[in-house]
């Protein structure tokens, strides 16, 4: 409430600051065009686009304020705002808004994201809008191939831009909807779609609408106009044509309704109670889903890198009553994480629940270079020493690790266990899964990306809490189930990560036996008896 305060008393000392007016009457044609388009989501699919008093309230703000020539004076528009509230509606709208409605010929419409699948999801929702209303439709020559929109009319034309595929040069810019700006790598794209590309037009604009950023580090171009849009709206800097909306909560009070609701203005409408109430539950179960629900619940700009991903509490609580001897002739899925030198190189057995056998086991093997290993112990405190005494990891030759070793292991156990596949990313694996393959394994690659790991992450998280895994006693593979941190995307997809501190990996904190037991997870939990292929696809190009 503060935030909106200062932000109306900035704006009363801007208006008086560059001699700008309220056009009450362009004000009320935007809104009525906002409000002659249909939704395009669940249950108000359809309806009419009846803008909520926060939508309703910036866009009156944004198309009335004009100068003495009856000019626009808002060049830069950001909205900060929780995912969920209906800003690829309100996105979608600005973006039809300059292509049918600006009065400017030729005009220049781009959708910018990080990449052309995100920038492509206000630009669908625009189409779905276009597709509702028949005058739009009249007039709108539609090229899905190239995501782009012409107006027959005004010659104006709305097209997707992303920042993996943009030309540096050549645009004439008369509005820019940039989705997502915290996901951008780098400025390049912002910096190019808006430095001076509107010089020839009248009354340019720029739209963000955005969440918070995942951004510890706070160095990417969302930060940075963040504090751009805070600083105006605290006063501390006065700048006209810039207008900055943000809704958040910045406190530890999380579950508290009254500063939710302060943070998600469209609670009620496109966010249910029931939902919510899930998304709670869910954030008081994990520091995991907690981080999350900050981030895209509340807006808040994270300020931790990773978090842990499980307790040893629950490692320690599945440690199984049964020997390797037990799973003899027993049929198990091999995963792989292989390095080369200072990192450990790992095997994980994972045996789904077969025959007698009713809960999912795991087992380890371990490798490490012999030449280092007694640098490693006094430089990292780790006890690989005490654990090669114990065998829980087999020093190789050498100053790196030797494949041959594990090749020769790996068929060894092919001979006392039935394996079904190995599975291993594809990185520094080529020969050694040739090899295997030769052997007459069958060999599956799975890229350790979002996409791949989260559900057999969330799987194994599940059936560790509900008690139907068990594993070895390892001492190694303990040591990096602690060390396993989780990052997070928007999409609310994970992986596994190394611990991190500040901006660098903490070098001594190994995972890899870890990174092997989820590989594995990738194909074994499709287990059952035989082998589902309908589920159990992976197309390697789809990582995120």
């Amino acid at each position: 409430m503060r935030r909106l305060l200062l932000a109306l008393l900035a704006a009363v000392m801007l208006i008086s600051q560059v001699g700008a007016m309220f056009d009450a009457r362009r004000a009320d044609r935007a809104v009525a065009f906002f409000e002659h388009l249909k939704h395009t989501k669940g249950k108000f699919y359809g309806e009419p686009f009846a803008l909520l008093p926060w939508e309703r309230d910036i866009v009156r703000d944004v198309y009335g304020r004009v100068n003495d020539q009856g000019l626009r004076t808002i060049r830069t528009v950001w909205v900060e705002i929780p995912k969920k509230n209906g800003k690829s509606e309100l996105a979608a709208g600005a973006g039809l808004f300059h292509t049918f409605a600006d009065g400017e010929r030729n005009g220049e419409v781009y959708g910018c994201a990080v990449d052309k699948s995100q920038a492509s999801i206000v630009f669908d929702v625009a189409v779905d809008m276009i597709d509702q209303l028949p005058a739009l439709k009249k007039r709108a020559k539609l090229n899905l191939s190239t995501k782009t929109v012409t107006d027959r009319v005004s010659g104006t034309i709305y097209k997707v831009v992303s920042a993996d595929a943009f030309s540096k040069h050549g645009y004439n810019i008369s509005a820019v909807i940039f989705d997502e700006i915290h996901a951008q790598p780098n400025r390049a794209l912002w910096d190019v779609m808006t430095f001076g590309t509107g010089a020839a037009r009248a009354q340019p604009i720029y739209w963000s609408i955005t969440t918070a950023g995942d951004d510890p580090d706070r160095v990417s171009i969302g930060w940075e106009l963040h504090e751009y849009a805070s600083k105006v709206l605290a006063g501390e800097i006065i700048d006209p044509r810039f207008y900055a909306v943000i809704f958040g909560y910045d406190g530890d009070d999380i579950y508290n309704r009254e500063n939710i609701a302060r943070a998600n203005p469209s609670l009620g409408v496109s966010i249910s109670e029931d939902a919510l109430s899930d998304e709670i539950a869910k954030a008081q179960q994990s520091k995991a889903n907690e981080r999350l629900f900050r981030w895209l619940r509340l807006n808040q700009w994270l300020t931790s890198k990773l978090t842990s991903w499980l307790p040893l509490e629950l490692w320690d609580s599945t440690v199984g009553a049964w020997n390797r001897a037990e799973q003899i002739d027993r049929e198990c899925y091999i995963g792989l994480d292989l390095s080369t030198t200072t990192d450990l190189s790992a095997i994980s057995l994972v045996f789904p629940p077969q025959d007698v056998q009713l809960d999912w086991r795991v087992m380890w093997e371990t490798w490490i270079p012999a030449e280092n290993m007694a640098e490693r112990v006094n430089q990292d405190h780790v006890p690989y020493n005490q654990w090669a005494d114990g065998s829980w990891v087999t020093p190789t030759e050498g100053n790196v690790i030797d494949y041959t070793a594990i090749r020769d292991r790996i068929l060894e156990l092919a001979k006392l266990y039935r394996v079904r596949e190995v599975v291993a990313d594809p990185a520094f694996a080529t020969m050694l899964l040739q090899e295997l393959q030769q052997a007459g394994l069958t060999v599956v690659t799975v890229p350790q990306n979002y996409a791949n790991l989260t559900d057999p992450m969330n799987q194994v998280e599940v059936l560790l809490k509900e008690k139907k895994l068990t594993h070895e006693p390892s001492p190694v593979a303990r040591w990096a189930f602690g060390n396993t941190s989780i990052a997070t995307n928007g999409q609310g997809l994970i992986k596994f990560v190394k611990e991190h501190r500040g901006k660098s990996v903490v070098r001594t904190k190994r995972i890899d036996p870890v990174a092997a037991w989820i590989t594995a997870m990738c194909r074994a939990r499709f287990y059952n008896g035989t082998l589902d292929l309908s589920q159990a696809i992976l197309d390697d190009d789809y990582g995120m």
